[in-house]
């Protein structure tokens, strides 16, 4: 399996577990110092990522993926997705977001991690 198939697979796992609140794989594809900057800009450690979504204050119910964009350079990737994903965050009221998430990835003993997440819509 190629880089980029690895990689795009890990974003397709990593939605169904938001929608899941499946920590157990979010834990596994992020790595330990991952960090979300979120469109407010604020930022928000893995630990504190997991938590928001595991207690309902990021509820995410669907994703659609429209796009991938991958580039790998060795053991280091960037993936910008854009995804229409249906979600009720920070106590708002339910809604469909045109999300777009830029990740850097790392790859370690031939697993890819996200190290960091900028989102945005699109």
């Amino acid at each position: 399996m190629t880089d980029k198939v690895q990689i795009e697979a890990l974003y397709r796992e990593m939605y169904a577990a938001m929608v899941a609140k499946d920590t157990a794989t979010l834990n596994r594809v992020h790595a330990d110092d991952f960090v979300l900057t979120h469109m407010t800009g604020m930022h928000q450690s893995k630990q504190e990522y997991i938590r928001a979504i595991a207690e309902g204050t990021l509820n995410y119910y669907s994703a659609e993926h429209e796009q991938m964009e991958i580039k790998v350079n060795g053991n280091h990737a960037t993936l910008t997705g854009r995804s229409r994903v249906t979600a009720a965050v920070f106590g708002g009221r339910r809604h469909i977001w045109s999300l777009q998430l830029h990740f850097n990835l790392s790859k370690e003993e031939g697993r890819w991690y996200f190290t960091s997440a900028r989102a945005s819509t699109y």
